[in-house]
């Protein structure tokens, strides 16, 4: 049996039936819910007991015929999501998450520049471990303006003389309870400066960049990418600042996606819970906050970095190529809005 993975579809959604599904044994194949297409390794497999396939071939089940998509195993037996000859910028890249992006960006092949407000050691450390200047580069910027946002912009598409994604990552989370009735103005305009003006200037000046640049065969310039929270779809009692700012960005996002998608410009928004970053660790840390904070998630735990920025890269490649203005939870099953 071969390692190759091909991936299968239908010539007709009605193809599938639930008989079909329920069928298939699963050993061996990983199932897209939701979706016509599925995995399976190469070699012959037996579904329902009464067709088989192989990868490269076309195969037929009495009347049904079944298209081998793409046979990928050309590139080593496993799933393609490369970027090669692709440029991503990361607001707040040198930790948590946005290192976690950065570091996933680079393996599947794209260059990647990153913004630090402070933490310089930790991003030019991780600027090397990815590869050095050439493919990876660390810049300073503080990120409370529309002005602070162009400015980043700008010098990151000076880097490598272009940009195809964006993934506005960074934030500020004031993790002190604050009641509305007491929160200072300098807080919320403090909060919403760094989670929500900035924004503005990075989606407006990386918009304009991906404009100007041609446009590829494929039809797609390129890709914004804006983290959310679960806060922006349930509100989080005393951090009203940080909610408001983070409900913003998922208006903000399906807003853009209406406006850009004809322009060859897809946007997305991920919205992530409670993940194990130095942001949380105060929370996390204690028992019986963690406790509180745990217990509202199926899956009795916080994210890890790297599991938000899977979901991150993935809208970035081809394979999301019909993917516009979605709200993306990656939560444990804490919040099942969209």
């Amino acid at each position: 049996m071969g390692s190759d993975l091909v991936l299968l579809r239908p010539s007709k959604r009605a193809d599938w039936t639930a008989t079909d599904l329920a069928s298939v044994n699963l050993a061996g194949f990983s199932l897209w819910s939701g979706s016509p297409f599925f995995l399976c390794r190469s070699g012959w497999v037996a579904l329902c007991g009464l067709w088989s396939c192989r990868a490269g071939r076309w195969i037929q089940r009495r009347r049904n015929c079944y298209n081998i998509a793409m046979d990928i195993s050309a590139q080593g037996g496993g799933l393609s999501l490369s970027l090669q000859g692709k440029v991503a910028l990361v607001t707040g890249g040198s930790r948590g998450i946005g290192a976690a992006t950065v570091r996933l960006f680079r393996q599947a092949g794209a260059q990647v520049v990153f913004s630090y407000r402070q933490a310089r050691v930790q991003a030019e450390t991780l600027a090397l471990a990815c590869g050095g200047e050439s493919v990876c580069r660390a810049l300073g910027q503080e990120l409370n303006s529309v002005e602070d946002g162009r400015a980043l912009v700008a010098a990151a598409a000076g880097v490598f003389g272009r940009l195809d994604c964006l993934v506005i990552n960074h934030g500020i989370w004031p993790s002190h309870d604050q009641p509305v009735a007491r929160m200072p103005a300098q807080q919320w305009r403090t909060t919403l400066g760094v989670n929500l003006d900035s924004v503005f200037g990075l989606v407006q000046a990386g918009v304009e960049q991906m404009l100007g640049q041609p446009r590829p065969p494929d039809g797609v310039r390129g890709h914004l990418v804006l983290i959310a929270s679960t806060a922006a779809q349930r509100g989080e009692a005393f951090h009203a600042d940080y909610a408001a700012s983070k409900g913003a960005l998922v208006s903000l996002t399906k807003s853009l996606s209406s406006e850009l998608a004809p322009e060859g410009i897809l946007c997305n928004c991920v919205a992530p819970g409670w993940v194990r970053t130095e942001m949380s660790e105060a929370t996390l840390g204690d028992p019986l906050a963690a406790q509180r904070a745990l217990r509202l998630i199926p899956l009795g735990r916080a994210a890890e970095p790297k599991e938000i920025a899977g979901p991150v890269v993935f809208l970035c490649t081809p394979w999301a190529g019909f993917v516009s203005g979605e709200i993306f939870n990656v939560n444990g099953g804490a919040v099942l809005v969209g």
